[in-house]
């Protein structure tokens, strides 16, 4: 039991926040590629992967996992990322560093998400039962390839309005 709730409870909590902040965060990535900064769903990318990340430090567990590495490394950006666009408001070099450090983020959740895609889907599971096969590695490759170029496209394009921040 986790707050009250069954490990399979808190599992399908954990799920919706990671698929909630995985959606809420292309379309935040989308609209950075337009230039533009979208309140509410930005707001609502970086609560709920700061909660994916925090939820899963709550699983049962009796050493440090790899998947606990990468909410470190995650809660880490997205702190940068909560500083540069509320504190900082996206002064100066704030910008790129809030950018870089959602996009990473986002990434992250994307990595951990196709990992999970690997080991629950029978389909994927069959073609990369110990992810080291390269079904795996190429998906991961991909997801890869495509945050660096929509991020690197993103650091260029976001470039929102002085009131736009407000």
């Amino acid at each position: 039991m986790i707050f009250g709730m069954s490990i399979a409870t808190f599992t399908t909590v954990h799920v919706i926040l990671s698929l909630i902040g995985i959606a809420s965060g292309i379309v935040v990535l989308f609209g950075m590629l337009g230039g533009k900064r979208l309140h509410g769903l930005t707001a609502i990318f970086l609560a709920t992967t700061v909660l994916t990340s925090v939820t899963g430090f709550l699983f049962p567990h009796d050493r440090l996992l790899p998947s606990h590495i990468v909410g470190i490394i995650s809660l880490v950006a997205l702190a940068l990322a909560i500083l540069a666009l509320y504190v900082y408001g996206l002064a100066g070099s704030w910008r790129w560093i809030y950018v870089a450090t959602a996009v990473v983020a986002l990434y992250l959740n994307v990595f951990v998400a196709v990992v999970q895609a690997f080991q629950k889907l029978p389909a994927l599971r069959s073609l990369a039962p110990t992810q080291s096969e390269p079904p795996f590695l190429i998906a991961q490759a991909v997801v890869l390839a495509i945050f660096v170029v929509l991020g690197g496209i993103a650091l260029k394009a976001f470039r929102p309005q002085a009131g736009a921040l407000a």
